[in-house]
């Protein structure tokens, strides 16, 4: 039988951060930082990218190590990372979430040995955790938009953070006082149950999707979803054209809303949850 779920009082503080696994990701990578308000609203104060930690830069790995470094760091806060932090039940040897962690470099060296195992695995089928059905994300984890990110997030934050415990990842670990919660977000699957989905990022023309954004930023200010944005931060989520400020943060509402820390059944043991 699973318990019920933990209700202790949440961490004071927020964080999300809009993930990338490109060659680059220190200028696609965005963290955003602020408090928790009254209700289920956040207050976002910092909004930065990954070359702009202390030891960050452009290129992925450093960007990624600046990334685990800070969040080591946010002890008061919850950290919405929009990467899978799971695979499938049918794609995971291990009989815990723990044990897939500590395997997971040695069974998937390089992301592409990781995509190419997946879909053999998987008989070249897409499969999804029950928490993606739930959560209606846009792809698949190992889907050839988003395998990169799923195994750079597993391998080179998730991993060092969690066996370091320099922070716990919900619903697969316990809270601890003084660590930072590590949650799986979506910014779409949040979008989508407010019944704010739109097109918001940059397409092939240089204004496409800047009405969404504003669209979007207005109505998560008008329901009380961030709250006291300066013109410094809403002038950078606006002008970021592939939204990747204004995903992280949603990912820092999504990270926010959390108020259990359980899972709710054997899937999230192993495969881990989506808070959205």
């Amino acid at each position: 039988m699973i318990a019920r779920p933990d209700r202790r009082d949440p961490p004071p503080r927020v964080a999300g951060v809009d993930f990338s696994g490109a060659r680059n990701a220190g200028r696609l990578i965005w963290i955003a930082e602020g408090r928790r308000t009254a209700g289920s609203g956040v207050e976002i104060e910092t909004l930065v990218r990954a070359d702009e930690l202390p030891g960050g830069a452009t290129a992925l790995k450093p960007a990624l190590d600046a990334l685990v470094a800070h969040a080591a760091k946010l002890t008061e806060h919850a950290i919405g990372f929009d990467f899978p932090f799971g695979l499938p039940r049918p794609l995971i040897r291990e009989a815990s979430w723990k044990a897939f962690i500590a395997n997971f470099a040695e069974r998937y060296p390089d992301m592409f040995v990781f995509r190419d195992a997946c879909r053999a695995a998987a008989g070249s089928r897409e499969i999804r955790r029950k928490t993606d059905a739930c959560a209606r994300v846009p792809w698949c984890v190992h889907n050839i938009r988003l395998f990169r990110q799923t195994w750079n997030g597993i391998r080179h934050v998730l991993k060092p953070l969690v066996e370091s415990d320099q922070g716990r990842a919900i619903p697969m670990q316990r809270p601890a006082a003084g660590k930072p919660l590590l949650a799986e977000t979506c910014p779409a699957s949040l979008l989508k149950r407010e019944g704010l989905y739109r097109p918001y990022k940059k397409g092939r023309k240089p204004h496409d999707g800047r009405a969404g954004r504003e669209y979007i930023l207005h109505e998560l200010e008008r329901r009380g979803m961030v709250r006291g944005l300066n013109q410094t931060l809403r002038r950078t989520i606006l002008e970021n054209g592939s939204g990747d400020a204004l995903d992280a943060v949603i990912a820092a509402i999504a990270a926010g809303r959390i108020d259990e820390y359980a899972p709710r059944n054997e899937y999230d043991r192993l495969e881990a949850r989506v808070y959205f």
